[in-house]
């Protein structure tokens, strides 16, 4: 979050109080995605506030449970994305799928304070060998739930059958280009017919069932190779049935060589990530870092970590291992202690030094957003 935008959210907290406390209503964008949590029990509520607030101290030992949490499926891919660390074979865990008992035990303990969960970490969610079974331990929670997918298996009957099922709010289909050429030069290996064949029959399910789930979210990722594409964004997403369309920019990734990356930086400044001086990227000094107490990632074998960005899980809180709570990892000394670096000395973990969220003008890695059809978030 940046210096400025905290300083805003604080200025709403009148508003944001009486609709938590009073309505029991919380509305708010993620990543240009419209959130409305309503109807939130007593146990939410009060949550919330004692995040919000927690937010203005940092404390090592949070006040609240997370309100936001990633939960990775899966670190597998069927791509082989040229930034990504499992794309290009730096992750150092080993390919594995979560459990569903895992992923049970988790949202019976965390679930009934979260606002918003997202479905996937460093692989293909969508490969997951009991994709129904997860998604079913995820749905109704009063939670906003996101799967995103690079689409290459969302023509198979089992998977649409699973996201129609047990929808989450939006579906994000992740396609960097118009064409098989300029998608597959980012996302190595991608055709696009089977995730556009895959969200024409989930939009057409969604008719015949007068279903509002999921939401169909095309979201793109402008690089030098596609943005002369930008303009024919919203026709696309008319004509292949999307609700929305998002541009993204594309962030770095924690890697000791950053020159591929600069061959991929659009030349259109208002869609780059980051601002640049000689063709070096601009360090800013105003970023407050959230995640570490409010949003933790967990990721497919338990391991419970600070940020995604810790990819390799380096710098772990701990192991969801038989009979560990996430209780008992979110307040340990361990867990405080990571809190306290990444709050006073974050350049001693690569994944802070590399952060693709610090030097960003703004905290959202979306920058535009584009409403296809009407949608009910």
């Amino acid at each position: 979050m940046r210096l400025q935008q905290r300083w805003n959210y604080f200025k709403k907290s009148p508003k944001l109080f009486y609709d938590i406390t009073c309505r029991g209503r919380y509305d708010f964008q993620f990543d240009l995605m419209d959130i409305h949590i309503k109807n939130m029990t007593l146990g939410k509520r009060f949550n919330l506030l004692k995040t919000g607030a927690n937010l203005v101290y940092r404390k090592l030992y949070p006040w609240g449970w997370p309100m936001h949490m990633q939960i990775e499926f899966t670190n597998y891919c069927n791509l082989k994305c040229t930034v990504c660390p499992t794309g290009t074979g730096i992750l150092k865990r080993k390919p594995q799928a979560m459990s569903p008992a895992l992923l049970k035990r988790l949202i019976d303990e965390v679930g009934p304070y979260l606002m918003t969960l997202s479905l996937w970490g460093w692989g293909e969610s969508l490969l997951h060998p009991y994709l129904a079974e997860m998604l079913r331990i995820v749905h109704n929670r009063g939670i906003t739930t996101f799967v995103s997918t690079n689409g290459q298996n969302l023509d198979n009957p089992d998977v649409i059958k699973a996201l129609l099922d047990y929808p989450p709010t939006y579906l994000i289909v992740a396609l960097d280009g118009l064409t098989d050429e300029t998608n597959s030069l980012y996302r190595v290996g991608a055709k696009l017919a089977p995730a556009l064949d895959g969200v024409h029959k989930i939009a057409e399910i969604k008719k015949q069932r007068g279903q509002n789930y999921p939401i169909l979210h095309h979201r793109f990722i402008v690089m030098k190779h596609n943005e002369h594409e930008v303009p024919l964004l919203k026709q696309f997403g008319t004509d292949n049935e999307f609700d929305m369309v998002t541009l993204r920019t594309l962030s770095i990734i924690d890697i000791p060589d950053e020159t591929h990356h600069q061959d991929l930086i659009p030349e259109t400044q208002d869609l780059q990530a980051y601002e640049y001086e000689n063709g070096k990227r601009i360090n800013r000094r105003d970023f407050i870092c959230e995640e570490a107490f409010i949003f933790p990632t967990v990721f497919a074998d338990g391991t419970v970590v600070s940020c995604d960005q810790d990819s390799s899980a380096e710098h772990p809180y701990g192991i969801l291992a038989d009979g560990t709570t996430f209780k008992s990892i979110w307040w340990s000394k361990r867990a405080a202690e990571i809190r306290r670096i990444i709050r006073d000395n974050p350049h001693r973990f690569t994944s802070c030094r590399n952060c693709p969220f610090k030097d960003r003008p703004v905290t959202d890695c979306s920058v535009q957003r584009i409403d296809i059809r009407p949608y009910q978030a």
